[in-house]
């Protein structure tokens, strides 16, 4: 059996102090599974992601990283136990090469800093033909996969990813979750939140639903798909 890497229990957490989007909220990952997070806007998909990486305080509930609490732990102490994010938006620098977007992505780390990049710029061929490039003439498409790149520079077992597609076109879309799956592949366990519901279900080991901030459902991706509650719900309106 698989271990968990991230438990959250009874999770709340919000913007505003007192005034929670999480109503308690309850999650499991295990190693090498893919899991999606879907539900209406608003539902608090990824303030979960932000509360799990210390973005924003949990007020009540229990966060644990491969069976250790870490309820409100800095954000780079979390990064530093294993824990990748790509937020959805502003998740590069446009400003800087490809280059010092990765480099700024090992700041964590205190050695082998360009052995680790130079094997980053093997993974990802296409990063490596531009790395002197700006970072935003990148397309779309790839300034997802620089993102994805540099997230995976600090070795990460677990990737957390906010609406990977948003506002792609099919062909970058398509790019990118072969390249989440191919990450997968390699041992990493992927957290998505993902806009098109029923994509995500179908990419996912497991699934959960929320709703208003709290579980509405769960179960395996292919069980969330056919299931007539979910489909009625929320398949139909994402």
């Amino acid at each position: 059996m698989n271990k968990t890497v991230i438990e959250c229990n009874a999770i709340a957490a919000g913007y505003v102090k007192g005034l929670n989007i999480l109503q308690g909220v309850d999650l499991i990952i295990n190693e090498k599974e893919i899991v999606s997070i879907i539900g209406p806007n608003g539902a608090g998909k990824s303030t979960l992601l932000k509360a799990i990486m210390g973005l924003i305080d949990i007020s009540a509930g229990r966060f644990f990283v491969n069976g250790h609490e870490k309820t409100n732990t800095p954000t780079h102490q979390i990064v530093k136990e294993g824990v990748g994010y790509v937020p959805q938006v502003e998740n590069i620098f446009p400003s800087l090469t490809i280059e010092e977007n990765l480099e700024i992505g090992s700041w964590t780390l205190n050695k082998n800093i360009k052995q680790t990049i130079s094997k980053t710029f093997d993974d990802f061929p296409m990063l490596k033909e531009r790395r002197k490039d700006k970072a935003g003439n990148l397309s779309g498409g790839q300034r997802q996969i620089l993102a994805l790149a540099r997230s995976l520079v600090t070795s990460p077992t677990i990737l957390l990813l906010d609406e990977p597609s948003a506002g792609l076109s099919p062909v970058a879309i398509k790019e990118v979750f072969e390249t989440v799956k191919e990450i997968n592949s390699k041992g990493v366990a992927i957290l998505l939140v993902e806009q098109n519901a029923k994509r995500a279900l179908s990419f996912s080991d497991r699934g959960y639903v929320l709703d208003q901030g709290r579980n509405a459902y769960q179960g395996k991706g292919h069980e969330l798909l056919d299931d007539p509650r979910v489909i009625d719900l929320y398949l139909g309106k994402l």
